[in-house]
């Protein structure tokens, strides 16, 4: 029988955590129809000192995507050359 992770997902602890702002806990998950998510977690505390996970998604198409458009955007040439050399 095949596990089924249908909304399901895990978080990691996470030990590259360089920055305040990179977050604490990292993992994935996958929704109802059958669509793959990051997934990021924050520990934070509430104005009373109780600790509380704040979470972010999105989804592995989408991260993929923008990574892509950043590479392809870096590959282009930052300045047209002109062709009127001084010699």
């Amino acid at each position: 029988m095949e596990y089924d992770n249908t909304n399901r997902g895990v978080l990691f602890k996470n030990d590259r955590k360089e920055k305040e702002s990179h977050p604490d806990y990292k993992g994935n998950y996958t929704d109802a129809n059958g669509q793959e998510f990051w997934l990021s977690a924050w520990l934070k505390k509430d104005k009373n000192g109780n600790t509380f996970m704040s979470l972010s998604t999105t989804a592995k198409d989408d991260a993929h995507s923008r990574g892509m458009a950043q590479v392809r955007q870096a590959a282009k040439p930052t300045e047209e050359l002109e062709d009127d050399l001084p010699f």
